[in-house]
């Protein structure tokens, strides 16, 4: 009977030592990866300004030149285009 006590004494101790069955709890949210590490002020900062330069420049060249961004030039007038220019060989050459 006293080794029946010390056995049932014994088994819930060394079922916690030994080797762990269940999985870690984590409040029922599962998680694959540890969030990254939080980006320094500085770095938040020189992002914020890099991210201002970008759209102003962005905006400043859709305002002042849209068909370099858009790509929509303006069509030449071909009525001030010379022969020459054409590569049309002169009337009196025949």
């Amino acid at each position: 009977m006293f080794a029946l006590r010390q056995v049932i004494r014994t088994v819930p101790i060394l079922a916690t030592r030994g080797i762990k069955t269940s999985l870690p709890r984590t409040g029922g949210a599962w998680v694959y990866r540890e969030p990254p590490v939080a980006a320094s002020r500085f770095t938040v900062v020189k992002a914020e300004i890099l991210g201002a330069i970008m759209w102003w420049w962005i905006i400043y060249h859709l305002l002042t030149e849209p068909e370099h961004i858009t790509g929509e030039f303006p069509y030449p007038d071909a009525s001030k285009w010379t022969n020459e220019e054409l590569g049309i060989p002169a009337d009196d050459e025949d």
